[in-house]
């Protein structure tokens, strides 16, 4: 099988399954493993963020999105050459990857759209088997699935009976972004009292003022679709009087992929520091201020 994968959630999962050999096209965002990133890149974004500040770039998503225009641009000819068997994509949400509604014009006639669109944390799991399935690959879809649970009942089971402190996980600094999806539910399996957000709900503009009424005691600033360099670089002038920390939220946050397993020990970490070792992931604490920033 021939597969293009326009969601980096979905290409995590290929590489997890064992099927990169399969992978012929990915998209720019794509970057997990190394190694895919020797593949064609079939779409891209239309928005170049170097340089710009988070604020700039909240700016210029929301216009795309009101507009309805496309923050992905796919390239129909590289498509056709291609000629994937599979291409897989998602529709929940269009600043995040390419949406089946940019393939419109983009596919080969005969071409299977398979869209991947979890919302909960347990949506992540399933759509690891789901995903195995739909690539002849049961047993390691159940693996990989198992694998994700027992990451996250070791961390539950490690937080059992302790105090829940209470903790906003921001997805965006400016304007800080409440998160949603599955993250307020990696906030709980953590030990955390998830404050703003709801499970399953979209994420959502707020005020750091806002954020601060709720009184945290932590602040993670896993930023949608950036490393940890990239939301240091936009975040290095944010001085909240609270433990900020701002971690990979690319990698294993904002990603619905295996990886949001180990970001769950990395909260639970941060949270619970006495009770969950240090999974060794990359973060860094913001120093602290005596004001919040608008």
């Amino acid at each position: 099988m021939r597969i293009v994968s326009l969601l980096p959630s979905a290409t995590d999962m290929i590489a997890e399954l064992g099927l990169l050999d399969s992978l012929v096209g990915i998209s720019e965002d794509s970057n997990w493993p190394p190694e895919v990133l020797s593949k064609p890149l079939v779409a891209r974004t239309r928005i170049d963020v170097s340089g710009l500040t988070s604020a700039e770039i909240d700016v210029l998503v929301n216009e795309s999105s009101s507009e309805s225009h496309s923050l992905y641009a796919v390239d129909a000819d590289l498509m056709n050459e291609l000629q994937p068997d599979l291409v897989i994509t998602q529709d929940l949400c269009e600043v995040c990857a390419v949406s089946s509604g940019d393939l419109t014009t983009a596919c080969p006639i005969g071409t299977e759209v398979f869209s991947m669109n979890p919302r909960s944390f347990d949506d992540v799991i399933e759509s690891m088997v789901t995903l195995a399935d739909r690539l002849g690959v049961h047993e390691r879809g159940v693996a990989a699935a198992e694998a994700m649970r027992a990451k996250v009942d070791a961390v539950r089971a490690a937080v059992a009976g302790l105090e829940w402190p209470r903790v906003f996980v921001a997805e965006w600094m400016d304007p800080p972004y409440g998160s949603g999806h599955w993250l307020p539910e990696m906030v709980e399996s953590a030990g955390g009292t998830n404050v703003l957000s709801k499970p399953g709900e979209y994420s959502f503009a707020t005020t750091w003022e806002t954020v601060l009424a709720e009184e945290p005691v932590l602040i993670v600033l896993a930023a949608c679709g950036f490393s940890l360099e990239q939301a240091l670089e936009r975040s290095s002038e944010l001085q909240l009087p609270v433990r900020t920390v701002v971690v990979d939220g690319d990698a294993h946050f904002s990603r619905p992929a295996p990886r949001i397993a180990d970001g769950v020990r990395q909260l639970a970490h941060l949270i619970h520091p006495e009770a969950v070792a240090d999974p060794g992931l990359p973060y860094a604490e913001l120093p602290l201020g005596v004001a919040p920033v608008r």
